[in-house]
């Protein structure tokens, strides 16, 4: 009977309504990611698990909302989808999808940088990606390698949008006033606290990426944050030899400080550069 009744109560731990729990895949301050199955349809998910009075005390509230609506808001291949929210009395549970590959982040530390077309494609698609969401009035505000995820075919998906900004929290002046994001990727006038464009400041944190891509390092890298605004405010970088001129040109028209000077989306779609044909993911795993 007590056997029974383990079973029982372990059954529960390892189910949520429809989806089988498995391995641990992440663990932070405030979320543990799972491995589930959904048991209707075979379909592999990940499981974000967020406990209810964690996220009261650290007044996490407005953030989760917020991951939570923008994710609803947004469909795109390039994109972690949400499959749903749930909630028990202790925790809610997002049900995202489950991208094998992992962070874009871990590629470049383990293999170093990218050749310049394989930094092409995935800049693509991070474009393509960025773009849409714009369109949608949303801005993601914290986009770096650790927040672009790889799936088993080797195509991008942006996640984390833990900090994005809806429209409604633009102020009257049109500008959004929250210093967020990561401090080596985040554009000058979001440090600057006067007021940003989220979309633009989106940009320059693209430009970021594609350098660190390239490079295999940050453009603007120093340890104390002082002086690595300093080089932030004046775009104080350089690019490698081996980056090809069509790319030194678009990184420093991305890493414009004067965001009404910076390309904008339309323009970088159009930049010679990216339009180089690239060889793309094949839908299907090759066979080893």
């Amino acid at each position: 009977m007590r056997e029974r009744q383990r079973m029982s109560i372990q059954s529960v731990r390892t189910r949520v309504g429809k989806y089988e729990l498995g391995r641990t895949l992440g663990e932070g301050t405030f979320a543990k990611v799972k491995f589930a199955k959904n048991t209707e349809n075979g379909e592999n998910v990940a499981i974000k698990i967020l406990d209810k009075e964690n996220i009261l005390k650290h007044k996490m509230v407005e953030q989760i909302k917020r991951e939570i609506s923008t994710m609803k808001l947004i469909k795109h291949p390039n994109v972690i989808r949400l499959h749903e929210v749930m909630a028990s009395k202790t925790k809610i549970y997002i049900v995202l999808d489950f991208v094998n590959g992992g962070e874009l982040f871990d590629k470049i530390v383990n293999h170093g940088r990218l050749r310049e077309d394989e930094a092409r494609r995935y800049f693509q698609q991070l474009i393509n990606a960025v773009d849409y969401c714009h369109s949608r009035g949303v801005s993601h505000r914290d986009l770096k390698p650790e927040n672009l995820l790889l799936d088993a075919y080797g195509n991008l998906k942006v996640s984390d949008f833990g900090l994005s900004a809806l429209p409604q929290q633009i102020m009257e002046d049109g500008l959004l006033h929250t210093t967020c994001g990561t401090p080596n990727y985040v554009a000058p006038e979001v440090i600057n606290d006067k007021g940003y464009d989220g979309a633009t400041a989106d940009l320059w944190s693209c430009g970021v990426i594609l350098f660190v891509l390239m490079a295999g390092y940050l453009p603007f890298d120093e340890s104390n944050l002082l002086t690595l605004y300093k080089k932030i405010y004046k775009a104080d970088f350089t690019c490698p030899p081996w980056f090809s001129s069509g790319a030194k040109k678009l990184i420093s028209r991305i890493l414009d400080p004067k965001p009404k000077t910076r390309i904008t989306v339309p323009e970088i779609l159009e930049n010679e550069w990216l339009r180089k044909v690239t060889s793309r993911p094949s839908s299907k795993k090759t066979r080893r």
